[in-house]
């Protein structure tokens, strides 16, 4: 699919839509308990790999209205007999490799040739430290993955600066084995943020997690109970950012955004970046309520080690503003559905902004930029597709994104959402 997008000027109310990774740690948790209720999860592709898993491990997950009903294993995984298919969801591989060591048998899990290029060495090393096999067939640390357990913990040592979903995956399930898992830090660890996000739903599930001066630990012997009522799935501000970022290249008068309730995504730091920026944005914490108008905006330096699913946004927003936008401490955002940093200095390029791309940083040169549309590469990233279609909005001509479809992986119905707000969008 293609979005065909003309400078626009955006105003209304939109609503946020649900965390993806509140709802793939919601989905596992409730997989690792007997059975939960998750209310208000993100249906897209990504969390529907996570149920897939469940029910791979001797689960099972039903989609309803506004939730998702999971029956759980127990704590207690079973192999299965057919590999398990995460697609393209990075979380879910990282997730579902770490409850196969569980498992009193071999799990073989793959994905596709986006999600088989990813890396996954530290994690597979860390496997193999608590005692399991675990293997790249293809021996270069990248799916498909062969694990075989069970794990019983332990301590293991690991980079922090690759993902920081290894720390997540170990963390769940290290939960159910004898004796806990206690992760030690090589490297100071990236994205650090995202174990929050970790630490809180397991505080949900009734387990206890923390964190340590060498990193992190979980106890083992603990149960996964869920709240009473099920587990509510907040807004995610990795999406938001979108919206957020049109109301204040194009918000005419406003662009208001429901359903931003503070939380420990660190993604939220894109309210401080857009006042920082000039942007005349109002955050209503107690309400959960954004609300953000065009304004002059400026350049500054943001440094997205916390927040990597932020630098599309930040990148294309530069290309709109005056002076230079400087990211930093990026390297790792390279390993995601693609090189997000040489795809967005590629593709803003295409537009005509000036770009300076290094190992570790983007510059976005503002004040040399003159965005004009033109034809577009997705790059089969939704996040790539979602911050292309905002600098659109000030882009001269039509900007035309192939690949617009890869939106559904966070964002079901973005486009949809922009046209409501008065954006010119058609798709074809």
């Amino acid at each position: 699919m293609e979005a065909v997008i003309s400078k626009s000027s955006v105003r209304g109310t939109a609503h946020a839509p649900p965390s993806k990774s509140y709802t793939h740690r919601a989905i596992l948790s409730a997989g690792y308990s007997d059975g939960a209720t998750v209310t208000n999860p993100l249906e897209s592709a990504d969390p529907r790999a996570t149920a897939r898993a469940v029910r791979a491990f001797g689960g099972d997950a039903e989609w309803r209205t506004d939730s998702i009903a999971v029956w759980g294993f127990g704590g207690r995984p079973e192999a299965p007999d057919d590999p398990v298919d995460c697609e393209n969801s990075g979380t879910t591989m990282r997730l579902a490799t770490a409850t196969a060591a569980l498992a009193d048998g071999t799990t073989r899990l793959t994905g596709d040739e986006s999600l088989r290029s990813r890396p996954q060495g530290p994690l597979l090393d860390a496997i193999e430290q608590l005692g399991a096999s675990a293997e790249s067939e293809d021996g270069d640390g990248t799916a498909p993955l062969t694990v075989t357990g069970p794990i019983e913990g332990g301590r293991v040592s690991i980079p922090g600066d690759v993902s920081s979903q290894f720390v997540t995956a170990l963390l769940m399930a290290g939960a159910v084995t004898e004796e806990g898992i206690s992760v030690s830090l090589e490297t100071d660890l990236k994205s650090a943020p995202y174990v929050d996000v970790t630490l809180e739903v397991l505080e949900a599930f009734g387990v206890d997690a923390r964190e340590t001066p060498f990193g992190y630990t979980v106890d083992g012997g603990q149960t996964y109970s869920p709240p009473p009522g099920g587990y509510a799935v907040p807004g995610d501000f990795s999406s938001m950012s979108y919206l957020l970022a049109a109301g204040a290249l194009a918000g005419d008068p406003q662009v208001s955004v429901e359903d931003a309730v503070p939380s420990a995504q660190g993604d939220a730091a894109i309210v401080e970046i857009l006042d920082r920026m000039g942007a005349d944005v109002q955050w209503n914490r107690d309400r959960g309520f954004v609300t953000v108008s065009e304004s002059p905006l400026e350049g500054v330096a943001v440094s997205v080690a916390d927040t990597p699913d932020l630098l599309p946004t930040v990148a294309a927003v530069g290309a709109a503003a005056d002076g230079e936008t400087v990211i930093t401490d990026c390297e790792h955002v390279r390993y995601k559905e693609t090189d997000r940093v040489a795809a967005m200095a590629h593709e803003l390029t295409e537009m005509g902004a000036e770009v300076t791309e290094r190992e570790d940083e983007l510059v976005v040169h503002g004040d040399e930029s003159d965005l004009q549309g033109g034809r577009l590469d997705g790059r089969g990233d939704h996040r790539i597709v979602m911050a292309l279609a905002v600098a659109g909005f000030v882009a001269e001509g039509r900007t035309v994104i192939r690949g617009a479809e890869h939106v559904d992986v966070s964002f079901p119905g973005f486009f949809d959402t922009l046209e409501a707000l008065g954006a010119n969008v058609v798709q074809r």
